[in-house]
């Protein structure tokens, strides 16, 4: 599988106090582990199974993921902002491996 890569969409910048939409997508295959291969094998699981969020280090939003979710999958979610920073994304693959991604946004 090639390397998975995370796109994130935060807003540059907002008003104090103002609520803003994130959004993130990684591409990633999701593989839930039931199907079978040309030879009639198991292709082994391989999911994210692990998302979060958090600005300046405080977790503004996290989940778990279970075999079921999508290929590539998406996640949009709301956060207010009160001062600028930075936002952290972070996801987990089943074989440990971690995707990360920042994003500053100024507060006016």
């Amino acid at each position: 599988m090639a390397n998975p890569k995370p796109r994130v969409k935060v807003p540059k910048k907002a008003s104090k106090g103002e609520v803003i939409t994130i959004k993130t997508l990684i591409s990633h295959p999701m593989e839930s582990g039931q199907r079978k291969d040309k030879e009639g094998n198991l292709v082994p699981r391989q999911i994210i199974n692990t998302f979060k969020c958090e600005f300046d280090g405080q977790l503004v939003f996290e989940c778990d993921m279970d075999p079921a979710v999508s290929a590539n999958p998406y996640m949009e979610f709301n956060a207010k902002v009160e001062n600028s920073g930075t936002f952290k994304f972070t996801w987990v693959d089943d074989d440990g491996s971690i995707y990360e991604s920042e994003n500053k946004i100024t507060v006016e």
